[in-house]
């Protein structure tokens, strides 16, 4: 009989929305990069979409966006928007994508992350808080995504490790074959 700890998964929720709600707060303000920011917010939605997707990683995309707006002078729901989309293009299979492997889940988050930070920036020039392309692209977007980026990273690799990928291209892990034995182990015989 197998047994679904619900709440385990619900807690560790909880705890990394706060975390990286306490990260966008406290650290993401004097981490820069030029004029780009880290964007933990952004973080927790793509490691929630591409852990869980579906239904919830959409709420969960929303929900950080909504904060990030919150926290931020820039018109309010234009990043709650875009974490939607974002959240709905990670997760629309469904399943843990961070079983595909290391390489997998960080080229799927840095191609949303990219195009979402693009989005949020030019919106901003549109919106006439910037006239400047060259610092929408050099001074704003590609910091904000390669901070973004660097801070995804670790808790990829986290849950890669967490999802039981052990071996395949990309990986970084170790071959599961040595732990379990091959299909032809007569040892147990």
């Amino acid at each position: 009989m197998q047994v679904k700890d619900v709440n385990r998964h619900r807690r560790s929720t909880a705890i990394s929305a706060v975390v990286c709600l306490v990260l966008q707060v406290a650290i993401a303000p004097n981490l820069g990069l030029g004029n780009g920011r880290a964007n933990f917010a952004m973080v927790f939605c793509g490691a929630y979409a591409l852990y869980v997707g579906g239904r919830a990683g959409v709420i969960a995309g929303f929900l950080s966006g909504l904060a990030f707006d919150l926290l931020t002078t820039g018109p309010f729901g234009l990043m709650s928007g875009l974490f939607t989309v974002f959240a709905y293009a990670l997760g629309r299979e469904a399943r843990n994508r961070f079983a595909d492997g290391f390489v997998a889940s960080l080229t799927s988050f840095g191609t949303g992350a990219i195009l979402t930070l693009f989005a949020y920036n030019a919106t901003m020039v549109i919106m006439g808080n910037d006239v400047n392309l060259i610092d929408l692209l050099f001074m704003r977007t590609l910091p904000s995504f390669a901070l973004s980026f660097i801070c995804f990273m670790p808790v990829a690799w986290y849950l890669v490790q967490r999802s039981g990928k052990g071996s395949g291209i990309g990986s970084g892990g170790k071959s599961s074959l040595g732990k379990r034995g091959s299909h032809y182990d007569v040892r147990g015989i």
